[in-house]
Parts: C-alpha cells; sequence; structure tokens
C-alpha cells in the first residue's frame, strides 16, 4: 500500500508544473492564471515532508525548482500583492524557510521578509485579530490561523526575536469568541462587528461547525506547539489541541475513522464523510502523539482515520490513483454572495471533487506521521 502511495504523490508531481498542477483543481476550472496561493503552499509543504521522511531528493528538487519560478533574486514574489491583504497567500511562503537552510540563498530569507512586512501591515479586528481578507473586514476564520500563525512563528523562530505573544493571544481570542462549551466544537467564523449577513448578531459567529476549517485550525495548532520553545505557551496551545480532539473525537464515523462535512450532524441527508477536514484531524492527532502534545493512544485513532480514508476513497485504477471525497471549496460571504450562508445546505451544496490539493496535501501530510509511526515500531 506504502509503494502504492509514493507512486501516486510522484505522478503528481511528474504532471506538474509552476504554471499548471495536477491538484489545484480550482485554478484550473477557473482558468485563472497561476498565483503565489495557500493550495500548492500546502502541496508544497506536504512534499517538503516526503523529503524529510523518504530521503527521496526529487521531492524536494520539485519544490525548489517550482518555488524559483516566483522568487527573485531580491526576493520579490511574482503575484503576491501585501495590499491584497489576504491571509491565503501567506502560507505558501512556509516553504521559504525550510529553503533558506537547506540551500544558504539569500532570496529565500528576503521573501521571508517580504511576507512578514505583509502580515505586519495586515488590518486587525477591534480585537487584535488579523481580519481573514480585505474583502472580509472584522472577520476572523479558522482557516486563518494555519494560513498566517504558522508562518509567524516559524519566522519569530528563526528569523525574528522569538517574541511568540501576539500569535498565541490571536488564538486565545479564537478560543474565547468560536468555541462552543456545549458541542466542544468550533464555528467557522466570527465577525467581530456583527454586521455580515451569515453572523449572528449577538454573538457574530457563523451558524456551522464546518470540518476543514476545524481541520485547519486543528493542523495549526498542532505545528506551532512543534515550533514554540518549552514553557507555559507550548503547554496552552497543548491543552487546546487536546480539548479540542475531545470534542471532535465524539463525532467520529465509528467504522471508517473518518469525520463528516459538517461535523455535528453525523448521517443527515446530504452530509458526507470528507477527505481533507478528516484528513487533517488524523494529522493533528498521529503528529500531536509523536510531539507529546496529545496522549499517545491519538495515534492509534490518526492511523484509524488515515486508514479509513485509505479504504473509502483511494482509488486505484491500474497504474492511475485517485484520490475523491474532497470538498473542493466552501466560505462565508462576501456581502454580494448570499449563497455562502454557512448554513448547513450551503456546506454540503458545494462540489465534492477528486485529488484537489485540499484534500491531496492534507493526506499526504498524514501519511508521513503514518510512515513515522511504522518506522518507529
Amino acid at each position: 500500500m506504502h509503494n502504492k502511495i509514493d507512486r501516486y504523490v510522484l505522478s503528481l508531481i511528474e504532471k506538474s508544473s509552476p504554471e499548471k498542477t495536477a491538484w489545484n483543481i480550482e485554478k484550473m476550472r477557473s482558468g485563472a492564471p497561476v498565483t503565489w496561493n495557500y493550495i500548492d503552499g500546502c502541496m508544497l509543504l506536504s512534499l517538503l515532508e516526503m523529503a524529510k521522511i523518504t530521503g527521496d531528493e526529487r521531492y524536494a528538487a520539485f519544490v525548489e525548482g517550482f518555488v524559483d519560478a516566483f522568487i527573485g533574486d531580491d526576493g520579490a514574489i511574482r503575484t503576491f500583492d501585501p495590499m491584497k491583504h489576504t491571509l491565503d497567500d501567506i502560507n505558501e511562503s512556509r516553504v521559504l524557510i525550510p529553503l533558506y537552510f537547506s540551500t544558504g540563498k539569500e532570496k529565500y530569507r528576503k521573501a521571508a521578509e517580504i511576507t512578514k512586512a505583509a502580515l505586519d501591515i495586515q488590518p486587525r479586528t477591534a480585537e487584535g485579530n488579523f481580519w481573514h481578507k480585505k474583502i472580509y473586514p472584522h472577520q476572523v476564520w479558522l482557516d486563518g490561523v494555519y494560513m498566517a500563525q504558522v508562518f509567524a512563528a516559524q519566522y519569530e523562530k528563526h528569523l525574528g526575536a522569538g517574541d511568540y505573544s501576539d500569535v498565541i493571544a490571536q488564538i486565545k481570542m479564537v478560543r474565547a469568541r468560536m468555541f462552543d462549551e456545549k458541542k466542544r466544537l468550533y464555528y467557522h467564523g466570527y465577525d467581530c462587528s456583527r454586521q455580515v449577513f451569515w453572523a449572528d448578531k449577538e454573538t457574530g459567529l457563523s451558524q456551522s461547525f464546518w470540518l476543514r476549517a476545524m481541520g485547519w485550525f486543528a493542523a495549526a495548532l498542532t505545528d506551532i506547539i512543534d515550533i514554540l520553545p518549552a514553557g507555559e505557551e507550548k503547554e496552552y496551545l497543548s491543552s487546546l489541541l487536546l480539548e479540542m480532539m475531545e470534542g471532535v473525537s465524539a463525532y467520529m464515523d465509528a467504522a471508517s475513522g473518518m469525520y463528516w462535512q459538517v461535523v455535528d450532524q453525523p448521517g443527515r441527508q446530504g452530509n458526507y464523510l470528507e477527505t481533507s477536514g478528516s484528513s487533517m484531524m488524523a494529522y493533528a492527532m498521529l503528529k500531536g502523539a509523536r510531539i507529546g502534545a496529545l496522549p499517545k493512544e491519538y495515534a492509534a485513532k490518526g492511523e484509524k482515520t488515515f486508514n479509513g480514508i485509505v479504504e473509502k476513497y483511494l482509488d486505484f485504477e491500474g497504474d492511475d490513483i485517485h484520490l475523491s471525497g474532497i470538498c473542493l471549496v466552501a466560505g462565508l460571504g462576501p456581502q454580494n454572495d448570499r449563497r455562502r450562508d454557512g448554513t448547513y445546505a450551503y456546506y454540503i451544496s458545494e462540489p465534492i471533487v477528486k485529488n484537489d490539493a485540499k484534500g491531496v496535501a492534507p493526506f499526504v501530510m498524514c501519511y508521513t506521521e503514518v510512515l513515522r509511526l511504522t518506522r518507529e515500531r
């Protein structure tokens, strides 16, 4: 099985270039030009992990060649516009610091500095959190913690002063405003101004618990914990991760170990077991257990979820392999898009696709943790 998955990942990079990838289905469908974006960033990060765990140089070579198509000698990032003020575009810059240390090329460090400068001017809510995007004023989305805060922590560790206080403060605000104490789950979005159409006028919260949003947040907590030095901040985030994993585990599908597109509505008509968010939950459990942020039994839970994804959604057709069950995209608003209203009906209406990086990349990240676990046995 592992050999087949290795072949699947290698086949994706063999079919891909910086201008056209085999995994960015969203870009392919829209016909939009290639940009510095979080979708490719997720995949590149997973490939760096594959290089690390397998020792196969093809993965890292592809990442470096891909990134070089965007980064100039002065560190300028082609297509990256700081004035768009979108957290999504920060995520791909997570590959820059590892590339800087592995190659010594100054352009990667300069590009990381440019990314950090963009974060420094990102608009914030009245409570101090980054706006998710300029087009989403006063809004905090769970997705954004993954998109921006992991890079911010990574930058502080390797290029900054080691000050993680802003990262921690923003996560604390997410916990205070977006966590449901009864269901033990996180809402997708929060509008500090309580003005946008999808937000509850009293709480500012969206209506539903979308799996991938929670998955982004779980992965972010895990990756930031791995970055932080020992101390109160690391312990605090570890407690949040455990709290979250305890909460979401109650909604796990017993047969497959997977999780539902709308987490708290198992078996409801139209709901389905979704690949990307399930992969992120499995990744958080496996890595969280490995780094000591979660009890060891969570590794077995994560492995069960991974195996469930393989059995349900990984299809082997001759030399072709397809990963299905992936929600293509979901969001909240903007103001002129009332369809994206955060309801149950909305989340189950979005297209379900194969081989999109928002599912493939978390699956591969999860796979690298399974490989580590296998080698420890």
